[in-house]
């Protein structure tokens, strides 16, 4: 970054820089932006960074980010203690829930198994996931795993571990977006699409 700027805007930019998706100009920019707000604004995002470590946890029974434990999700009345819907990663929950269409607990992964990056089942929480099966009381897994190839071989994984356990283990269903157009989607898209359809 150009020596022309003062030394701590510097460091903002620098420390910014370090956050997924956003590069030089990006940081640059918003360190701009804060160096033009009123500064109780500044301080107040400089406190909430700083309470981050403290205050937010993981739940120790779906490992889903939270600020108590458990986690609101894993309390709620309303939701079914029968079902167990698995992610990789705590922002996969979000458009899940956006959909309204799941009503059931979660289970966090923490990743995906990846050999190349030396990630491998005993690295994910899956011990505990089989601990809450094993409770008893589960009668469904979905696997909600990312359309990777990590993703599929975890969701492969999964559910053989979980085969003999006497529950129904599925898979969601990928498919085309709403507005989208056939011609433009891919071949493994339209046959999730195929794979996934339902009798009207």
């Amino acid at each position: 970054m150009s020596a022309v700027y003062p030394k701590p805007l510097r460091r903002l930019v620098a420390l910014l820089s370090r956050l997924p998706g956003i590069g030089e100009k990006t940081a640059t920019r918003l360190s701009m932006f804060l160096l033009a707000t009123p500064p109780d604004f500044a301080r107040e995002l400089g406190n909430a960074i700083a309470r981050i470590p403290e205050s937010v946890i993981r739940c120790s029974k779906c490992f889903n980010i939270a600020d108590e434990d458990p986690c609101s999700l894993c309390t709620d009345p309303a939701r079914r203690d029968d079902l167990i819907c698995v992610v990789e990663g705590p922002t996969d929950i979000v458009p899940i829930e956006k959909s309204g269409e799941f009503k059931g607990r979660y289970h966090v992964l923490g990743g995906a198994i990846s050999p190349i990056d030396g990630v491998m089942p005993d690295d994910l929480h899956v011990r505990e996931l089989l601990g809450r099966v094993d409770g008893g009381g589960v009668t469904e897994v979905v696997l909600a795993t990312n359309l990777t190839a990590e993703g599929e071989a975890t969701a492969s994984y999964l559910a053989g571990v979980l085969k003999g356990k006497g529950i129904r283990v599925s898979r969601i269903a990928y498919g085309l977006p709403m507005g989208s157009d056939l011609e433009y989607a891919d071949e493994i898209t339209v046959g999730r699409a195929m794979k996934g359809r339902r009798e009207l």
